[in-house]
């Protein structure tokens, strides 16, 4: 299972400073997104995650700058997520380099905006879906009923859909129940946020998840990052 470090963009710079040794007292902060993607990847990150921040609110990229500087500094696959929501979107992102996107939950509602996206992005495109059904219900569906999760996720999968990303917010993820979605689904389950510790990375990899991915946890060093690679091995 992966362990994929995330960043939040905001205005160029990580939401959240990042001091690979704040335990220690040894190194320096940092809030530049290539430098703390260079960091990961050079302690084996595979992927990096980068939320653009300003572009989720824009609803087009606005940190394509940033992305660019990452994308020169390492050469591992960058996913974004924020303002991803259109083919001409998607193409920023490609141009500036980005090499896979998730687009927002809303896509489900709108099929022909979907499939222009997959025509751009093919199974480089993820969708992210907020696992709490109450959020789910609360969005404003252009359908006679809130669809489940279970149904949602489906419905992208039968459309092209080859990676969910799951969000929890605060809650610990249900491992049962993801469990049985990876096993069901023709598609990649990835992970994001939730109350994580060791153990419960264990877990997702024992549930064939086939990504978690950390921000504020790894970033503040609640979560060990060296330590998760080898819980998710």
């Amino acid at each position: 299972m992966l362990v994929v470090p995330s960043i939040d963009v905001v205005g160029g710079r990580s939401r959240i400073v990042y001091w690979p040794g704040a335990s220690t007292g040894v190194g320096t902060p940092t809030d530049r997104p290539e430098r703390m993607a260079e960091r990961f990847v050079e302690m084996g990150a595979k992927l990096i995650h980068i939320v653009d921040m300003d572009g989720a609110h824009a609803g087009r990229p606005a940190n394509l700058e940033a992305l660019g500087r990452v994308a020169s500094r390492v050469a591992v696959p960058l996913q974004v997520a924020g303002g991803m929501g259109g083919p001409d979107n998607i193409r920023l992102a490609f141009a500036a380099g980005a090499t896979r996107v998730v687009l927002s939950m809303s896509i489900a509602d709108d099929p022909a905006l979907l499939h222009r996206c997959l025509e751009v992005a093919g199974d480089w495109l993820a969708v992210g879906l907020d696992q709490r059904q109450d959020r789910i219900a609360a969005y404003p569906w252009h359908r006679s009923a809130p669809p489940s999760l279970v149904d949602l996720a489906g419905e992208l999968v039968d459309h092209g859909v080859r990676r969910l990303v799951l969000s929890h917010g605060g809650a610990v993820p249900d491992l049962k129940f993801l469990a049985g979605l990876a096993r069901t689904l023709r598609a990649e389950v990835f992970v994001a946020g939730g109350s994580v510790d060791l153990d419960i990375i264990k877990g997702l990899r024992d549930a064939a998840i086939a990504g978690i991915i950390l921000g504020e946890p790894i970033l503040t060093g609640a979560v060990d990052f060296a330590k998760a690679l080898e819980a998710a091995a």
